[in-house]
């Protein structure tokens, strides 16, 4: 499990852990692992050029020792102070001991454009907004450069806690971050700007629960349900799927591809698509009898391609077992019936369909992707996976960790992709996962069924189907 810790539980850690140490050790352990990431980001330290770009306090310090440690080993360092009166004193008096020079902020893009390396020192894990004006200059000329660029803990100009980017970024090649992972390391927008990122463990005691988590495979093949040699269809859990309709026949067909590969021993299919559905998959059980006719049923899945039929998604959402909400499920659904129910619900919309749930734009929840999954499961008491660059869970009610899926590829922004995704994370829910698990593993054997399907070239929802049962077999290491 990768875990990431905000802001203030960082710094408890960080304060609790000095108490106990002589003083500069953190910040000297901080500062060897920087200088061994630049050093390998370098490949040849001796005679390379090295420009810090040097802020207040102890993001500008660490970036300060570093360059000390690699002006001993020969590289030309100098620090470029935006705030030469608050620079890291004692910082400066080792760069200056190593040989390295001091320059001011004016000085600076001349010798960004000479650099081997930058290293961004700017602003630390506790900023907030986007770059200050005397700093835009220099990260366009950081992002014209030749330069490699290492950002020191996180890029200037990005939220630590939130993966906001509310102004002017410096945007990294590599990021080499202390302690944990911070949440913005690992959600877009501010993920773009992270690059490569590297943890250096620096002896940080932190709580059990993080804010953020990212499942591994060991996670999800530990989730991952497996039939025992009593098991039958019904033992292993039978979905229901109510979705296409006579304009959108093909999303039940992907709807119920997804779901026949997710671990449940049955598919039900219930709608206008069932002569679609069974050419496709005769293993389906097809009825055009409604959702409470339809017989037994551990979980539903509804709303794929489901036009205006907000009489099915209305009689799915009556019955008493985990129902996922998809696409047209979502617009249909009635917000005081969803926070009703007893059992437990998982919506699935992407940015776009967020947004016309929380009435706002489509780039306020892309900006503030963390806040929308949690505010949006807040408001209807369901758990939420928020589809997107970086796809996120967030438990009923919005509260507690979130989990950030790991898994993916732009290539499975095509059309039917998520009717996939609907059907798989409902199999699992039918087999008995709770609901924030069963989108975690949805989302994390979708993403990966995308990546093998398309091999870095466009791929269709069926193929990534079809590659469901690779990704599988590569959670579990067969």
């Amino acid at each position: 499990m990768r875990t990431a810790y905000g802001v203030e539980t960082v710094r408890a850690a960080e304060r609790e852990l000095m108490a106990r140490l002589p003083e500069g050790t953190l910040m000297q352990r901080a500062a060897a692992g920087l200088a061994t990431a630049c050093a390998q980001v370098l490949g040849r330290v001796y005679g390379s050029r090295v420009v810090l770009l040097v802020g207040s306090g102890d993001n500008g310090g660490d970036a300060l020792y570093a360059g000390a440690r690699l002006a001993r080993r020969g590289a030309g360092v100098t620090a470029v102070l935006l705030s030469p009166g608050r620079a890291h004193a004692g910082g400066l008096a080792a760069l200056r001991r190593a040989g390295g020079a001091v320059v001011e902020a004016g000085a600076g893009e001349a010798l960004i454009e000479r650099a081997d390396l930058v290293v961004d020192g700017i602003v630390g894990i506790g900023g907030k907004g986007g770059l200050r004006a005397e700093a835009v200059p220099l990260a366009e000329a950081a992002a014209l450069a030749r330069a490699a660029v290492v950002a020191v803990d996180l890029p200037s100009g990005v939220d630590a806690d939130t993966g906001e980017v509310r102004g002017a970024a410096l945007r990294a090649d590599v990021t080499v971050t202390f302690g944990t992972h911070k949440p913005g390391l690992l959600i877009d927008p501010a993920r773009e700007y992270a690059g490569s990122v590297r943890l250096v463990d620096i002896g940080l005691e932190l709580p059990a629960d993080a804010e953020v988590e990212a499942l591994q495979h060991a996670d999800v093949a530990a989730l991952l349900p497996e039939p025992a040699g009593e098991s039958d269809k019904y033992r292993r859990g039978v979905v229901g799927v109510a979705a296409g309709s006579a304009r959108y026949p093909g999303a039940a067909v992907l709807a119920v591809a997804g779901a026949l590969r997710g671990g449940a021993g049955a598919v039900r299919y219930v709608g206008p698509a069932g002569d679609a559905v069974i050419a496709r998959f005769p293993e389906t059980l097809v009825s055009d009898a409604g959702p409470k006719r339809a017989g037994r049923v551990q979980a539903w899945v509804v709303g794929p391609g489901a036009g205006d039929d907000a009489g099915t998604v209305a009689e799915v959402l009556a019955a008493d077992v985990p129902v996922l909400v998809d696409a047209d499920g979502l617009r249909l659904a009635d917000a005081g019936v969803v926070r009703a129910r007893t059992a437990p619900t998982l919506m699935t919309p992407h940015a776009g369909e967020a947004a016309a749930l929380l009435g706002v734009s489509r780039e306020e929840v892309e900006g503030a992707r963390l806040s929308a999954v949690r505010e949006l499961a807040g408001r209807y008491g369901a758990a939420v996976l928020l589809k997107g660059s970086t796809t996120l869970v967030a438990g009923a009610g919005g509260r507690g960790v979130v989990r950030v899926n790991p898994t993916g590829t732009a290539w499975l922004a095509t059309a039917g992709s998520g009717d996939v995704l609907s059907g798989l994370a409902g199999s699992l829910l039918a087999a008995g996962l709770p609901a924030v698990d069963a989108a975690s593993v949805g989302a994390y054997l979708h993403g990966l069924a995308g990546r093998f399907a398309a091999e870095g070239a466009p791929v269709g929802a069926g193929d990534v189907a079809e590659a469901v049962p690779r990704a599988w077999r590569g959670v579990r290491g067969d």
